[in-house]
């Protein structure tokens, strides 16, 4: 679904700060080598991503689903100096252009990549967050809010991508089979009564949901 019109959609981005030529290289590629490559977030949510960092300037991020690593190099420009992002990826065949990447960037020391369900890795992390971006399989969301608010210190953010779903989260009637559509209904749902979290639904691309632990 687009939610805003495309020449709106071209002007915000004309008028936004332009990506390095390494972001305009890994989007590139990622569309002439990589299955889904819109899974990638792009240039408008990138420098939406980056700006969220610099602003907070954390020293510890986790993102959850790397993909091709583009919104891990947009997070990692807001890491305070010794900073690091945990990224984690369950698709062993993503690693490599990651790494390539990785590896031409100012951020690679910073970069710490794990391989594997999150669920599980997670939990293994025996470090506090201050920025978590979540970006990987929608039926586990409410798993990962669950998992990642412990290890969350006063004012870390949490931004969790895809919220939206393409509109699908306005259904009343979701399909048994749908289960990313009703998981991501109840994160939204979570998300807005957590005592803990004040959040802001922003219809940026397929919705960012941001989230600010008090």
């Amino acid at each position: 679904m687009d939610f805003i019109n495309e020449d709106i959609m071209e002007y915000a981005e004309s008028h936004t700060q332009k990506e390095s030529e390494l972001l305009k290289s890994l989007f590139k590629e990622t569309h002439q080598k990589i299955l889904q490559p819109r899974m990638l977030s792009g240039h408008l949510q990138g420098r939406f991503l980056s700006l969220l960092s610099k602003l907070k300037q954390p020293h510890s991020i986790l993102e959850i689903g790397t993909f091709t690593g583009y919104s891990s190099l947009c997070l990692a420009e807001g890491l305070e100096k010794g900073g690091t992002l945990h990224t984690i990826e369950i698709d062993q065949e993503l690693l490599a252009i990651q790494k390539k990447y990785f590896k031409k960037s100012i951020y690679n020391n910073q970069i710490k990549t794990h391989l594997g369900d999150a669920k599980k890795i997670i939990p293994a992390l025996e470090i506090n967050f201050d920025m978590v971006f979540m970006d990987a399989d929608k039926a586990n969301y409410c798993n990962y809010l669950d998992l990642v608010l412990p290890k969350l210190n006063p004012g870390s953010l949490i931004i969790a991508d895809n919220v939206l779903w393409s509109g699908k989260i306005l259904k009343k009637d979701v399909s048994k089979n749908d289960r990313e559509t009703s998981a991501l209904k109840e994160f939204n749902r979570r998300v807005k009564s957590e005592k803990r979290l004040e959040s802001l639904l922003v219809p940026i691309r397929d919705g960012l949901m941001i989230c600010r632990k008090i």
